[in-house]
């Protein structure tokens, strides 16, 4: 079957006709071409027609929080996310607040930038305690999420591959994601669907769909293989696997209609000779294999 061909979805709707995407809906996450700083990533997406782009925290600090947001103002881009919150479990119960503390902060950055989405990579656990650690980052997401409702920002639960359970995230599923955020209003904390993350899984489909309007973002890249690195092994839409169309169906078939990112850890495109090129390369393969 083409991959635009009429099918019947996880939860019995009807997929029709699927073609390109809206390319008014692509996004530049920074990390994709990580050596531009944020005035050459924004002056990027403008030469390149990108009306969306994804912040980093690092990249924002270097260029200085009031000059960042003016840079992308001036620019006319929206914000599509701000990365990163989370990292909410640890050893003692100081270092837990502190934490908490330093989502506020990104909290008060990302309504600055006026990001709508604070991504949130939940952390790994401390002490080898999975549950506890699950737990920590649930308490982590109640204390914060209030503060970022009242300050316009919504948290996004970002599900990482199993992968990186020992060091990035306990929250390693869609459907542990989705019942994370179920304990809170959806228009405060929903989820964040990095097509790199949950292809693998076989019910993927149906928790995109459980989650519905709690979708909050959606990233893609691609998976290479040989798989050759953990973090940096992510490849250009359409080098890899995923069958990256099939899963923006079901995206779009939930309800989401927001941003679509393009997050790329890859020191192969970060080291690119000229990311302007490169640039034109992902905005083509997001529209051909996405």
């Amino acid at each position: 079957m083409r991959p635009d061909a009429a099918r019947t979805g996880a939860c019995g709707h009807r997929l029709t006709a699927l073609g390109a995407p809206d390319p008014g809906r692509l996004s530049l996450n920074q990390i994709t071409l990580n050596r531009w700083t944020l005035r050459e990533a924004v002056d990027g997406c403008a030469r390149h027609g990108l009306r969306w782009i994804g912040l980093w925290r690092d990249k924002v600090a270097d260029a200085g929080l009031e000059s960042s947001a003016r840079l992308v103002r001036d620019a006319g881009l929206g914000v599509s996310s701000l990365c990163r919150g989370g990292f909410f479990p640890a050893a003692t119960a100081v270092e837990r607040r502190a934490r908490i503390d330093d989502n506020r902060r990104a909290v008060e950055e990302a309504a600055t930038l006026g990001a709508g989405l604070l991504v949130l990579v939940c952390g790994p656990a401390a002490d080898r305690d999975l549950a506890a650690a699950r737990e920590q980052v649930g308490e982590g997401i109640a204390v914060v999420a209030p503060y970022a409702a009242a300050a316009g920002v919504r948290l996004g639960i970002e599900p990482l591959h199993p992968m990186f359970a020992g060091d990035r995230s306990v929250v390693v599923t869609l459907a542990q994601a989705n019942r994370m955020a179920e304990r809170f209003p959806a228009d405060q904390v929903g989820v964040v669907i990095d097509a790199y993350h949950v292809w693998w899984d076989p019910e993927v489909n149906a928790e995109i769909h459980r989650a519905g309007r709690r979708i909050a973002g959606y990233h893609v890249s691609d998976w290479l293989v040989p798989a050759s690195d953990m973090l940096m092994g992510r490849g250009v839409m359409g080098d890899g696997v995923i069958q990256l169309r099939e899963l923006r169906g079901e995206v779009e078939a939930a309800g989401y209609r927001g941003p679509v990112e393009v997050e790329i850890f890859n020191r192969q495109v970060w080291d690119a000779p000229d990311p302007d090129v490169m640039l034109e390369r992902i905005r083509a393969r997001y529209l051909e294999a996405v």
